[in-house]
C-alpha cells in the first residue's frame, strides 16, 4: 500500500537543506490548498448528485395530474361532448375534433393523441393504446369514462394496442432505456480519470462503436433470452440499442472534453434527472409540468425509449423521427468533439496529456499492465447493467398478485370461512385469505399493514360488501384490490362501497415521496465513502471517518427534508423523525459502504449498489407492491436498508411512526455490525491515506513495450505528450 494509518496523513514537504525558505512556504500553502479542494470536492459532488436525483423526480413526479393531454373527439355531438370535456377539467384536456372513428385510431397508434371518445347513437367507445404508456392509459380512462356516463351514454372501452403478456407493464423498454444510457455516459468520466489516453479522438471513436455493440448484445440477451421481457424483433431492437449507446457516448466525450470528469454531473442532469421523467416511459409526460413536454422533443432518453416502444408495441410506426434525434445527437457530438480537439491543438500544440487522478479502480496500486486496467473499466459498466436489468427488471416486468393478504370478513366465523373457499377456488394463488368475524380486527390489521385489504361481507346492517384498503400502504396494491373485489361484487349483482383507511395526501398521489425520500437516504450514504476515499483519501482513518460521516449525516437528513419541504412542497412537516431517521439510515449505509471499499476500492459501488438499489428498491415496496413480485422480495423486505428506509418515511408521513423503531433496528444492525467488519478489516489491512503512485513503469519504455503510455505521470526530465 501506499501509506498506513500509522503514517502521518498529509505530510508537509519538507524542504532540501539548500532550498530556499520562501519555496517552503509556497509549498506548504499548496499542500494546503490542496487539501481544502479535496475535501470540498468530497463533500460537493455527492451533495450535488444526490439533490439533483431527489429533488428532480420528486419535483417531477410527486404529484402527478393531467396536463393538456391531447384526446380526440369524433361523431355526432362531438362538440357538445368536447365543451362538456373541456369544462369539466380545461387544464387536463386538449380537445381535438376529428372527422372519423378511424382517424381518431389511428391517431392513437401514431401516438398523436392520448385517447379518443367515439360518439355514436347513444354509446360511446374510449379508445386507448396500453402499450403507449399504461399509466397513460389509465389516466385518460379516468378522465373519459366519467364524462361518457354522466351524459348517459352506453359505454363501450377498447385498448387498440394492448401490452403483451411477456410485458403486461411496459416496464422493458423503460429500463432497457435506462441501461443503456448508463452504458453510454458513466464509462467516459471513468476513462477519463484512469486511462485517458483511450480518449483521444482516433481511439474514442471505433472503442466506443465496440463497446456500443457489447453493451447492445448484453441487453438483448438478458432482456430476451434470459428474461423473455421481450419477443422477437431481434435485430431492430439491436440496431437501436447500439445507436443509443453510440449517440450518448458521442455526446458524453464532448461533455468531458469540456468538463473533465464533472461532465459525469451534466449527463446525470440530462440523461437521468430531466431525461428519466421527460421519456414518457414510467409516467406520462402528459401528467408532469410542461417543461418536460418540450424536454421530450430532444432528449435521448424519450428518443430511445419511444423507439424501442415503436418497434416492440406498434410495428414500428413512429420510429423514424426519434431515431433521428439519436442520430443528429452523435453527429454533432463527434463534429464539436473535433473542432474543440483541432482548437486546442492550435493554441496549445504541446500541452500536457490529462492528469490520471483515479489511477486505480480497486483501492490498490495501480495494474503495471493496460490489460488488467481496460478489463476493469469494462467490467465496470458491464456489471452495473447487467445487474440492473437482470435484478430490477426481472423483479417487476411482470407483476400480478401472488398471495397477498386480505381477511374476509363475515357475520360469523363459518360465512367467513365459506366465502373464503369460494373465493380460494375462483382466485387460486393470487390472495392469502385469512377468515375473521370481526370487521374492526379486520380494519386494524389493514391499519397496521399486516393485510393488504379486508372484505366484509354484506349483513342484515350493511346490506353491500364493504372493502376496507390503505392507499398509503401502498398504490399498486390497492388498486388490485379494489379492482378484484369490485368484479367480485358486480359477480353478486352488489355494488361495493370502499373504506380507505389511510387515503395517499394530494402532494404524494401516487405514493413514491416515500421511496424518493428513503433512495436519497441511501445515495448520501455510500455516496460520501466512494467520493471521499478518491477525492481526499487523508478521511479514510477511521478516527477521522467518523466524524466526518457523522457531520454529514446530520446535515443531508435536513437537506434532503428542505428539498421535499420547501423546496418541492411533497411533504408537510414531519421535520424531526425524519431527520432522525435520516441521520441514522445514512450513517449506517456510510459504514455498510466502507467495508466494500476498504476490500475493493471504487468497486465497492457495484455490490453496495446490488444490494442497496438494484435489489433494495424492488423488495422496498415503494414502486410496486412486494406481493406482485417474485416471493424472494418479501424476505428481503423484512432484512434490506431500503425497504427499512421506505418503511420508516412511510411511517413518519402517514401512520404516526407506528413502525419506525422496528425499521431502524434493521438499519441499525445494518451500521452495527458493517463498523465492527471495518475494525477488523483495518487491523489485519493498512488504511490508505493517499492515492495510488502514478508513473511509467521506465522512462521511454511502457509496460507493453511500445513506450510511455500517454496520460501517465513520467519522471522528472522525460517530456509529456500531448494532450487529447
Amino acid at each position: 500500500m501506499a501509506s498506513t494509518s500509522a503514517a502521518p496523513d498529509l505530510e508537509p514537504p519538507q524542504p532540501a537543506p539548500d532550498q530556499p525558505e520562501g519555496d517552503d512556504a509556497a509549498a506548504l500553502k499548496r499542500a494546503k490548498a490542496e487539501k481544502i479542494g479535496r475535501y470540498v470536492a468530497m463533500f460537493l459532488m455527492p451533495l450535488l448528485m444526490v439533490s439533483m436525483m431527489v429533488g428532480g423526480y420528486l419535483a417531477a413526479m410527486h404529484a402527478p395530474a393531467p396536463n393538456d393531454m391531447p384526446v380526440a373527439v369524433t361523431g355526432p355531438q362531438a362538440e357538445q361532448f368536447a365543451a362538456a370535456l373541456d369544462g369539466a377539467d380545461p387544464d387536463a384536456v386538449d380537445v381535438r375534433l376529428v372527422d372519423s372513428e378511424q382517424q381518431a385510431r389511428q391517431l392513437i397508434l401514431d401516438r398523436e393523441v392520448s385517447g379518443a371518445v367515439a360518439l355514436a347513437d347513444g354509446a360511446a367507445t374510449v379508445y386507448t393504446a396500453g402499450a403507449a404508456g399504461a399509466s397513460q392509459a389509465s389516466t385518460v380512462t379516468g378522465l373519459l369514462v366519467p364524462q361518457v356516463l354522466s351524459q348517459g351514454l352506453a359505454l363501450q372501452t377498447e385498448d387498440l394496442a394492448p401490452l403483451p403478456a411477456h410485458d403486461m407493464a411496459g416496464l422493458g423498454a423503460m429500463f432497457m432505456t435506462t441501461a443503456l444510457m448508463l452504458a453510454g455516459y458513466m464509462p467516459l468520466s471513468l476513462v477519463l480519470s484512469n486511462s485517458p489516453e483511450l480518449l483521444r479522438f482516433r481511439r474514442a471513436v471505433p472503442l466506443l462503436a465496440g463497446w456500443a455493440a457489447l453493451i447492445a448484445a448484453l441487453v438483448w440477451t438478458v432482456v430476451d433470452p434470459v428474461l423473455g421481457a421481450v419477443e422477437g424483433h431481434t435485430a431492430a431492437v439491436l440496431g437501436i440499442c447500439w445507436l443509443a449507446v453510440f449517440a450518448v457516448g458521442s455526446v458524453q466525450l464532448f461533455l468531458t472534453r469540456i468538463l473533465g470528469p464533472m461532465a459525469v454531473l451534466a449527463g446525470m442532469l440530462f440523461l437521468m434527472v430531466l431525461g428519466v421523467p421527460a421519456s414518457n416511459m414510467g409516467m406520462s409526460v402528459y401528467t408532469l409540468p410542461d417543461l418536460y413536454l418540450k424536454l421530450s422533443a430532444f432528449l435521448p432518453a424519450p428518443a430511445i425509449g419511444e423507439s424501442l416502444r415503436a418497434v416492440l408495441y406498434f410495428d414500428g410506426n413512429g420510429a423514424g423521427r426519434h431515431l433521428a434525434v439519436l442520430i443528429v445527437g452523435a453527429v454533432a457530438g463527434l463534429l464539436l468533439t473535433l473542432v474543440l480537439d483541432a482548437a486546442k491543438r492550435r493554441r496549445s500544440p504541446d500541452a500536457a496529456p490529462p492528469l490520471v487522478n483515479m489511477p486505480s479502480l480497486h483501492g490498490g496500486p495501480r495494474p503495471r499492465r493496460r490489460r488488467w486496467r481496460y478489463a476493469a473499466l469494462a467490467f465496470f459498466p458491464l456489471a452495473m447493467v447487467s445487474m440492473m436489468l437482470s435484478f430490477m427488471l426481472g423483479a417487476m416486468y411482470q407483476p400480478a398478485p401472488r398471495d397477498m393478504p386480505v381477511a374476509v370478513v363475515g357475520a360469523t366465523a363459518e360465512q367467513a370461512k365459506q366465502a373464503v373457499s369460494g373465493l380460494e377456488q375462483n382466485m387460486p394463488g393470487v390472495f392469502e385469505l385469512s377468515a375473521l368475524e370481526s370487521a374492526e380486527e379486520a380494519r386494524e390489521q389493514v391499519q397496521d399493514r399486516t393485510v393488504a385489504a379486508a372484505y366484509i361481507l354484506p349483513s342484515a346492517q350493511a346490506p353491500s360488501p364493504t372493502l376496507v384498503t390503505n392507499e398509503a400502504a401502498g398504490m399498486s396494491q390497492h388498486q388490485v384490490v379494489t379492482q378484484v373485489f369490485t368484479q367480485v361484487a358486480a359477480g353478486q349483482q352488489m355494488q361495493l362501497a370502499t373504506d380507505n383507511v389511510a387515503p395517499l395526501k394530494d402532494s404524494d398521489s401516487t405514493g413514491t415521496v416515500t421511496m424518493y425520500i428513503a433512495m436519497g437516504w441511501i445515495m448520501a450514504g455510500f455516496m460520501i465513502i466512494v467520493v471521499g476515499a478518491n477525492a481526499a483519501p487523508m478521511s479514510r482513518p477511521l478516527r477521522r471517518l467518523l466524524p466526518i460521516v457523522a457531520g454529514w449525516s446530520v446535515f443531508m437528513a435536513a437537506f434532503l427534508w428542505v428539498i421535499a419541504d420547501v423546496f418541492v412542497g411533497a411533504i408537510d412537516g414531519h421535520f424531526w423523525p425524519l431527520f432522525g431517521a435520516g441521520a441514522v439510515t445514512i450513517f449506517c449505509v456510510a459504514m455498510f459502504t466502507t467495508v466494500f471499499e476498504r476490500l475493493i476500492g471504487l468497486l465497492a459501488i457495484l455490490p453496495v449498489i446490488a444490494v442497496l438499489m438494484f435489489l433494495g428498491v424492488p423488495a422496498s415496496g415503494g414502486a410496486m407492491s412486494i406481493y406482485m413480485e417474485p416471493e424472494i422480495f418479501r424476505t428481503l423486505h423484512g432484512v434490506l436498508p431500503m425497504p427499512a428506509a421506505v418503511e420508516s418515511v412511510r411511517s413518519i408521513l402517514y401512520f404516526g411512526g407506528d413502525t419506525v423503531g422496528s425499521h431502524l433496528l434493521t438499519v441499525g444492525i445494518w451500521g452495527a455490525v458493517s463498523l465492527l467488519l471495518v475494525l477488523v478489516i483495518d487491523r489485519f489491512k493498512p488504511v490508505r491515506t493517499e492515492l495510488p503512485a502514478v508513473g511509467a513503469e521506465a522512462a521511454g519504455a511502457g509496460p507493453d513495450g511500445a513506450g510511455p503510455e500517454p496520460g501517465e505521470l513520467l519522471p522528472a526530465g522525460v517530456p509529456q505528450g500531448r494532450g487529447l
